[in-house]
């Protein structure tokens, strides 16, 4: 996921969290989600999140993408 993911739908599937909606900010460890009308920050570390892209749905854990928005989106495979 080097991508942008802000203005991505997403789900996150972790135990006891059941968040979905859309990314509207990210920074290194968390992502904050507007869902039902309410901004909810979710850290990344710990929880697995599953992203739709390209009518793919993709899981990622936090942990893969806690870096800084800019630094993932230049980061060489």
């Amino acid at each position: 996921m080097r991508g942008e993911l802000i203005g991505r739908y997403v789900k996150v599937r972790s135990k006891g969290c059941s968040v979905s909606g859309t990314v509207v900010d990210e920074t290194k460890n968390t992502f904050i989600i507007e869902s039902a009308g309410t901004e909810k920050m979710v850290p990344k570390r710990g929880n697995e999140f599953e992203f739709t892209y390209n009518g793919e749905q993709i899981t990622v854990r936090g942990s893969e993408i806690q870096h800084r928005p800019e630094d993932r989106i230049k980061k060489v495979r």
